[in-house]
């Protein structure tokens, strides 16, 4: 959900690029488009809400008249878990690009308060078929409502990218090893940054160049196995990359059996200081989304540990 980042290895920042906006095609005029930005800007007065938490962020640069805005379109919808529903969104504009690990400010018509979800999917899955999934939880918050309750197939939205916690290296970049430590649906950005690394592994195999991933351990924390997202999705990386990708799966209040498929990855408990630990290395990036006690307590650790700032990415979702 709503992210504040607040920190980022320098080495790993990419520039921000300034396009147009292309809304046409999903129907949304960029007049329509920008009266539904301005408005829902002006009535965003909560301090809780996403706009006010991330006013520092950067977000992407619009060259004339605000920050780039695309139209996209709901063209898929499923329950994740329970409580989570995921979007596949259609985005019209050809020049929208957003890095592993940001989220995008989400404009619904009709609803005055603005959206703050991260992007789940690969940059890969956009650059091929000009879509980005989001896994939204479900809230009070009317952005959040409107997604569980009103949102159908063909609902009509913008998004603008925004954030600094993101994984985005460059073919020549030193091979990094990554830890990602989530909790709850602070999988989501994680999961971003996992498949593009999966996805930057295949190329480097495929062309023999490009750049070159080291290991990637997960860390994943929920309440029972059903409020664990994305299984499916992680042990078929796990499964395929086994040489380079390992999870640990962690549940605290599992009161049902866990299936023999999960089994051999769950761990019962939360996860612990010396696990991190273990892995910690001069090579090694960590990022840490989840609920801010847990991402407050690893990311103090790591520095107790002596990591270097720089090493230590986090995003806090209330």
């Amino acid at each position: 959900m709503a992210c504040a980042a607040v920190m980022i290895p320098g080495l790993l920042r990419g520039s921000v690029g300034a396009v147009c906006t292309q809304a046409a095609s999903l129907g949304l005029t960029p007049s329509a488009l920008r009266h539904l930005t301005l408005t829902s800007i002006m009535k965003s007065k909560r301090k809780t809400d996403h706009l006010e938490r991330t006013a520092d962020v950067i977000r992407r640069e619009f060259v004339f008249w605000l920050q780039v805005v695309s139209a996209a379109k709901v063209c898929g919808a499923a329950y994740e878990s329970p409580s989570v529903k995921r979007l596949r969104l259609l985005v019209a504009d050809k020049d929208f690009s957003f890095k592993a690990g940001q989220w995008v400010d989400f404009f619904i018509p009709g609803v005055s308060v603005v959206g703050g979800f991260s992007i789940c999917s690969s940059p890969r899955l956009l650059e091929q078929e000009r879509m980005i999934e989001l896994a939204v939880k479900y809230a009070n918050h009317p952005p959040a409502l409107w997604i569980h309750n009103q949102c159908t197939l063909d609902s009509e939205v913008a998004v603008r990218v925004g954030g600094e916690f993101f994984f985005d290296p460059q073919p020549a970049d030193a091979s990094r090893n990554l830890v990602l430590i989530a909790g709850g649906v602070g999988i989501n950005p994680l999961l971003s940054i996992l498949r593009h690394s999966a996805d930057l592994h295949r190329a480097r195999a495929d062309k023999g160049s490009g750049y070159e991933i080291g290991t990637i351990k997960l860390f994943y924390s929920a309440k029972t196995t059903s409020e664990l997202l994305f299984k499916k999705n992680i042990l078929d990386l796990v499964n395929e990359f086994p040489e380079k990708i390992a999870c640990s799966l962690h549940v605290t209040k599992q009161t049902t059996q866990i299936s023999a498929e999960l089994k051999p990855y769950i761990t019962e408990g939360r996860i612990t200081e010396k696990e991190i630990r273990d892995h910690i290395s001069k090579e090694t990036l960590f990022y840490i989304c989840g609920p801010p006690p847990m991402t407050d307590f690893f990311s103090k650790q790591l520095e107790n540990s002596h990591v270097p700032k720089e090493h230590i990415c986090f995003e806090k979702w209330w």
